[in-house]
């Protein structure tokens, strides 16, 4: 009844964690949740008042496929003044969000067989648009003690011939990891010379804004011009303007790429909300230092969570530089057992026992990082502090 394709494309595990959370509290269970990646602060004024007068002024219409000429422009300029990547309008395609941005180029360039590079843990939609579409996901394995940043030897022996795809997320979800210029210019160096010339690189840049500790946020087409051809460059207002459900995500990239994804987009939903495309106007171009006051908020309750997971013996948490996730190891609690008799006997189960104890996580193998878990601070300091003393008290009990 349903393609062979249906088989293989697994459930969010972000969005199966999230489903037992609300569960649990339709239940009447106390829960803190810590498993999507939503910014709990409220959409900017500003960018509210500009999509009423969008309402009121009649632009309800169709818009061009790739999104109107005039928030083309308005991202245009975002990408000359905030990351020194000279563009087009042409060059721009919008979406209904980053994941579909992603969705359109991986449709419109994988053949099967074609290998994606990614480095884990990685965000689990990466996986499945791949292999939807018959791509061969090729993760690149980090480590905790190098803050899961992939190292320019790793990647360069792992690119083959048949190599489509580099897919890189700076700051990253779900480690937070933030590479700086040098390390970035140390993959171009690598992409140089690799003999394979002919694959593209993704730049997921949706957290750029939330980065910390004075860190200046790098992107690959402003560090090697000469390799812009192959670079699409993605971002969106999602995370940095608490737009989550307005659904605008944009991209830039080589005019021919652009006008594939456009060509699909045309046949998939024609284009995302004029009303949310003329708020996302408002948010580019309109004042920053909401976005700035909110990185420095994220910045503290990754400090707080920090410092409350440092009591906590066993539990491994690499110091994040950027997005607002933690992913600490947790393979040492793998093995023990429950106050009931129960073992615990992978990540999932891991999860499963915080969720018992009033705290909602995502287990790393969602991430390609088994023995791990992803956890969102995008909520408020006192959540948080419920949330480390619930996971300290639940890991004290363990056996």
């Amino acid at each position: 009844m349903f393609s062979t394709m249906m088989a293989s494309l697994r459930p969010s595990p972000i969005q199966e964690m999230a489903e037992l959370s609300r569960r649990a509290v339709a239940a009447g269970q106390d829960v803190v949740d810590m498993t999507l990646g939503e910014p709990d602060f409220p959409t900017p004024p500003h960018v509210g008042e500009a999509a009423v007068k969008a309402i009121a002024d009649g632009q309800t219409r169709y818009t061009p496929i790739n999104g109107t000429v005039r928030l083309r422009e308005a991202i245009v300029e975002k990408f000359r003044r905030e990351n020194g990547i000279h563009t087009t309008p042409g060059e721009i395609s919008v979406g209904c969000g980053g994941k579909q941005v992603i969705y359109q180029a991986m449709l419109a360039t994988l053949n099967p067989g074609d290998e994606v590079l990614i480095p884990a843990p990685y965000w689990a939609s990466y996986g499945d648009i791949v292999t939807m579409h018959g791509g061969v996901l090729k993760p690149i394995r980090t480590s905790p003690a190098q803050g899961y940043a992939m190292q320019p030897e790793e990647l360069e022996a792992a690119i083959t011939a048949r190599t489509k795809w580099l897919i890189l997320n700076s700051p990253s979800n779900p480690s937070g990891t933030a590479y700086t210029r040098a390390q970035m210019e140390a993959f171009c160096a690598v992409l140089r010379r690799s003999p394979n010339q002919s694959f593209f690189i993704l730049a997921d840049d949706i957290y750029e804004h939330i980065v910390f500790d004075g860190a200046v946020f790098s992107t690959l087409a402003n560090i090697a011009p000469d390799l812009k051809d192959r670079i699409l460059t993605v971002n969106g207002v999602s995370k940095a303007y608490a737009m989550t459900g307005w659904r605008v995500g944009f991209a830039c990239g080589p005019k021919p790429l652009i006008e594939a994804m456009t060509k699909i987009q045309m046949q998939v939903n024609s284009h995302t909300s004029s009303v949310s495309q003329a708020a996302a106007v408002a948010a580019l171009e309109g004042p920053q230092d909401e976005v700035r006051r909110r990185c420095a908020a994220f910045q503290a309750r990754r400090d707080l969570l920090l410092e409350r997971f440092a009591h906590i013996e066993g539990l491994r948490t690499p110091r994040p530089e950027g997005a607002f996730y933690l992913f600490p190891d947790v393979r040492v609690f793998i093995g023990r057992s429950r106050a009931d008799g129960g073992r615990i006997a992978n990540d999932v189960d891991f999860a499963a026992y915080l969720l018992q104890h009033g705290v909602a996580v995502v287990p790393g193998s969602g991430f390609g990082m088994p023995g791990f878990m992803r956890l969102s601070y995008a909520t408020s300091e006192d959540k948080l502090e419920s949330a480390a003393a619930r996971i300290k008290a639940a890991i004290e009990r363990l056996q």
